[in-house]
């Protein structure tokens, strides 16, 4: 029986393909970056040939390198980058645009004026989100409304639309499947998330047509296979799960209560609530953590736009640092009487803010800062950021935060490679922070759930015995440190969240 799991990681900057063995250890992997593309100030694309050129070449270079016949592969897992919308022909599969990223913030005008309406409220009770440019529906709307023709193409039916595993389903089918599963059609704001079907009150607001949309699948299940071409054979695909979610997945955060974060270019908090919907009142968002067997299981998620993307920053734009990697330990080596605050507000502020007004602050400059302070106060921002999230948790569910799974936060993602990062984000949330074996745990999640589809893995119960911690971190700061720090966070948050016209300064 073949045992080996071919898994893509499609990310926002770059995309990985990982075969993981049958104890769901990782064997091979390849990655590829791509180009971010920045049309205009708050605006973010990716070039759709990009997409699939870097999840074909790294699919082949993977089984190249893990050296294994066809034979000894039993299934691909798909995870993908969530709420980037793409819109292409049905008829030639050319996309009428390039793909605009989730952190894109184009729409914001829009999504104001629908607040403004009063749309928010049903929104949110259907959806579990909130109006903001992030989710794709307003995407949509801008792709039919200002690209030539495009609307009237879609009203006959000559268009689809598809977040970014729809349309990687597309290309690995050569069009022979057109679907989405319930963890990337929740992240739209077209999706009821209680009846698990799209929304015909939400499509009419954002002038969506329903036949752009892709048919919804559970997050396991046969979706077909990739056509021979590709890859030299045909291989199934069993599984698809939005980013975020297969993250908790690979976590082994089965049970109601358990924490994820993920920190890559952006940070996101996941917490299980079962098969309870949970309705925040502080502006967090509800969402479809995964369906399999046609059971719902839901999360509440705090999203960071920046986290990675903040050290990126860094390297890329200020070119203060030469890798991401040197962050840390110019973090440890700065001067701790320097309070300096990094708010990365690049593209305006996430939960539980959601400010597309928000613009990046510096806040603590003295005479003597230097790349040090501000490497360290690009750090500890994903810790102050994700201690708001994790209080915005507390305060939704109360008590039932505080059960015996609740405070140990289990964390992956680039930049919890750094030892420093992950102490200071211990003593910030005053709990024990979990870094586990595997850290490509998004890609671990959709192994795991196309290993099961395919016989591999006996079930959620059979997994978590895999799951594995490779060291716990604890918090050593006092309370009147943390909440001395935190107190400067806010400070600064309030500073970013000042329109430039009402600010002193100016």
């Amino acid at each position: 029986m073949p045992a080996h799991i071919l898994v893509v990681d499609q990310g926002t900057t770059s995309t990985r393909a990982i075969i993981f063995g049958p104890n769901a250890a990782p064997v091979a992997m390849a990655q590829r970056e791509f180009p971010q593309i920045y049309p205009h100030p708050g605006w973010i694309e990716h070039d759709p040939a990009d997409l699939w050129s870097t999840t074909l070449s790294t699919m082949r270079e993977a089984v190249d390198k893990a050296g294994l016949p066809a034979s000894e592969l039993a299934a691909i897992g798909l995870a993908n980058q969530r709420e980037t919308a793409l819109v292409w022909s049905r008829e030639t599969g050319e996309p009428i645009h390039n793909a605009i990223v989730w952190q894109d913030r184009r729409t914001a005008d829009q999504c104001a004026r629908l607040r403004a309406e009063g749309a928010e409220p049903p929104v949110s009770e259907r959806s579990g989100l909130l109006l903001d440019p992030y989710f794709s529906a307003t995407k949509i709307a801008w792709l039919l409304d200002n690209v030539a023709g495009a609307r009237a193409r879609a009203e006959r039916g000559e268009l689809a639309f598809g977040t970014v595993d729809t349309y990687l389903l597309w290309r690995m089918t050569n069009g022979g499947v057109f679907a989405t599963d319930a963890t990337n059609a929740s992240r739209t704001l077209l999706f009821n998330i209680d009846r698990g079907t799209w929304d015909d009150d939400l499509l009419r607001l954002f002038r969506i047509p329903r036949a752009m949309l892709p048919e919804v699948r559970d997050t396991v299940g046969d979706f077909s296979a990739i056509v021979k071409e590709h890859l030299g054979f045909t291989l199934p695909i069993l599984a698809v799960a939005g980013d975020q979610q297969a993250a908790l997945i690979g976590q082994a955060c089965f049970e109601p209560g358990m924490v994820k974060a993920t920190y890559g270019t952006g940070g996101f908090i996941l917490l299980n609530t079962g098969s309870t919907r949970i309705r925040s009142k502080h502006r967090l968002l509800s969402t479809i953590a995964y369906q399999w067997r046609g059971q719902t299981t839901y999360a509440l998620e705090g999203s960071i736009f920046a986290a990675g993307a903040s050290v990126q920053w860094l390297r890329d734009a200020l070119g203060i640092i030469a890798s991401s990697a040197e962050s840390g330990a110019l973090a440890a080596a700065a001067d701790p009487e320097q309070a300096v605050y990094l708010v990365p507000a690049f593209a305006g502020l996430g939960a539980p803010h959601w400010s597309s007004d928000a613009r990046g602050t510096i806040v603590g400059l003295t005479r003597g800062s230097t790349r040090k302070e501000l490497a360290r106060a690009a750090l500890e921002s994903v810790a102050y950021q994700t201690r708001d999230l994790v209080a915005a948790m507390r305060a939704d569910l109360g008590a039932a935060f505080d059960g015996a799974a609740a405070p140990v936060i289990r964390v992956d993602g680039g930049m919890t490679a750094s030892d420093w990062t992950l102490q200071f984000l211990a003593d910030m949330l005053d709990a024990p922070v979990d870094r586990p074996n595997v850290l490509e745990t998004t890609a671990l999640g959709v192994a795991f759930l196309a290993g099961w589809q395919a016989g591999i893995f006996a079930g959620p119960d059979d997994f978590a015995k895999i799951w594995r911690l490779e060291r716990r971190f604890t918090p050593t700061m006092t309370k009147d440190q943390r909440d001395k720090r935190y107190r400067g966070w806010r400070d600064a948050v309030a500073r970013s969240l000042l329109k430039p016209e009402s600010s002193d300064a100016l």
